[in-house]
């Protein structure tokens, strides 16, 4: 089976062939490093981590390459704004993003490079530009010729016409043409600085990445990866300034992911629902954000609400309130030939080859994941069927069912943790708000459960009422009744 990727450039699904066998390198646009990470951030970096989990369980060795923008407009207009180094501001909040991204359980990329540690390089490629006639240094500056570059555009599928009728541009007497993009900054007082042939400056932020990802992969690499905010300008001109320098091919295959937005809104500070990652890690476990996230296959938008978070906590403790339940099965049982036939034997012995096929197609972790709550669900029919001394074959069944549901969990960065243990701190969670005992309400629950089988419909409310009012609400699903803790 192949790895099938949607490539931007190309607009179709490709099959994923890395340039050097069974290796595959990538590269990611980081942080600029001014402000705390936000839940868009989030999305980004789990994304990311679940193409380059999936790939190396698929036998890939990947080459993980992250940038961090440690030099910018907004970095030292924060900087100035708190007064500050902005030197010293960007690395506040580069380690900042690493106590987010440690607490969701991100894989570290291979290689991390900053921005101001290569001038260097940019300055070598930008010297090269000019040299080819594609750029040109005006006052300092340095810019980009984009009618230089004939398959500008291509990218974000725009002609250069449509793009100078439409596009907010820098207004500038130093360009030649609207369009052109800087390279190279002139230095302005008070404002970090390096020098370069023309001229003290700074880089512009486009070809940091097209410089440290050169280094680092080659001139041509696999994967180029980032957020679809990012396809134009930054994309664009990462292309066309690469190409452009080196006449050979930059990515081979472009990925973007999804806009994320809070309740159809984009997100915005000032319409007051700009949420950090620290403000969603306050209230909800990092598997639940995971969850949520990846209920979404990559390239869709991702409406961010209470709800659908809600939602995602529920099915996480669905998974490992199963997990729980297999792994306290006994370690043995007769010989036999088992109760688990048909069509849930088949489901069960076939869910990492489902997995796998959902997974190849363009990375769709939400089919993904209904295929392991399709798992659960008969695992958890099966459990409430099980006789008193349940068949060895089963048995074996289940528990490797068990370490399936682990294996690929981890592929997505869920069911890590010890299933007795979360199921534990879950119902003490419930209880926090809850004035009955735990058996008690089991009871309670099998009570219900007989009078509507009996269609006594006046007792299973009464029973329902009566936890209601006692801070338990009662959910009923094909899977059974489980319980929560709801406010009163």
């Amino acid at each position: 089976m192949a790895i099938r990727i949607y490539n931007t450039l190309t607009r179709k699904k490709e099959v994923l062939v890395p340039l050097e066998d069974n290796h595959v390198r990538l590269y990611v646009c980081g942080i600029t490093s001014y402000d705390y990470c936000h839940i868009g951030h989030a999305r980004s970096a789990l994304v990311f981590d679940m193409v380059v989990r999936y790939l190396r369980h698929r036998g890939y060795k990947v080459t993980f390459v992250r940038n961090f923008t440690d030099i910018d407009d907004k970095i030292i207009n924060r900087a100035a704004e708190q007064g500050v180094d902005p030197a010293s501001l960007a690395l506040r909040f580069i380690d900042e993003f690493y106590t987010d991204m440690d607490a969701l359980g991100i894989v570290r990329p291979d290689l991390e490079p900053k921005a101001t540690e290569h001038v260097r390089e940019m300055i070598e490629l930008i010297g090269r530009l000019v040299d080819k006639g594609m750029a040109y240094p005006s006052n300092g500056d340095v810019y980009f010729r984009v009618e230089q570059f004939p398959g500008y555009g291509r990218l974000s599928g725009r002609t250069l016409e449509d793009m100078q009728a439409g596009a907010r541009v820098e207004v500038s007497e130093r360009k030649e043409n609207p369009m052109d993009f800087v390279l190279w900054k002139g230095a302005k007082p008070g404002e970090p600085k390096w020098d370069s042939p023309w001229g003290p400056g700074r880089p512009g932020w486009h070809i940091e990445c097209s410089a440290m990802s050169r280094k680092y992969l080659g001139e041509t690499f696999d994967i180029h990866g980032g957020g679809q905010d990012l396809i134009f300008p930054h994309h664009e001109n990462e292309i066309a300034q690469s190409c452009g320098a080196t006449g050979a091919e930059f990515a081979k295959v472009w990925m973007h992911h999804g806009f994320v937005t809070i309740k159809d809104e984009k997100m915005s500070k000032s319409l007051g629902n700009f949420l950090t990652i620290r403000d969603v890690r306050a209230q909800y476990e990092p598997e639940v954000l995971r969850l949520f996230i990846f209920s979404t296959q990559y390239r869709n938008p991702l409406d961010f609400t209470e709800t659908a978070l809600q939602d995602a906590r529920s099915g996480l403790e669905r998974l490992y309130d199963c997990l729980a339940r297999l792994d306290a099965l006994p370690a043995s049982g007769p010989a036999g030939e088992g109760m688990i036939a048909g069509r849930d034997r088949s489901a069960l012995e076939t869910l990492a080859q489902r997995f796998t096929q959902a997974m190849d197609n363009d990375f769709n972790t939400a089919q993904a994941l209904g295929h392991l709550f399709d798992a659960v669900k008969i695992a958890a029919k099966v459990l409430r069927q099980l006789p008193d001394q349940p068949a060895a074959a089963d048995l074996e069944l289940l528990r490797a069912t068990g370490a399936t549901l682990r294996t690929l969990g981890g592929v997505l960065g869920i069911l890590q943790q010890e299933p007795a243990g979360f199921v534990a701190a879950v119902r003490a969670r419930m209880l926090a708000g809850v004035d009955l005992d735990p058996a008690e309400i089991e009871q309670l629950i099998d009570k219900r459960n007989r009078a509507r089988a009996d269609k006594d419909w006046a007792t299973s409310d009464e029973v329902r009422d009566y936890l209601l009012a006692h801070g338990v609400a009662l959910k009923d699903s094909p899977e059974g009744t489980t319980w929560e803790a709801r406010e009163r």
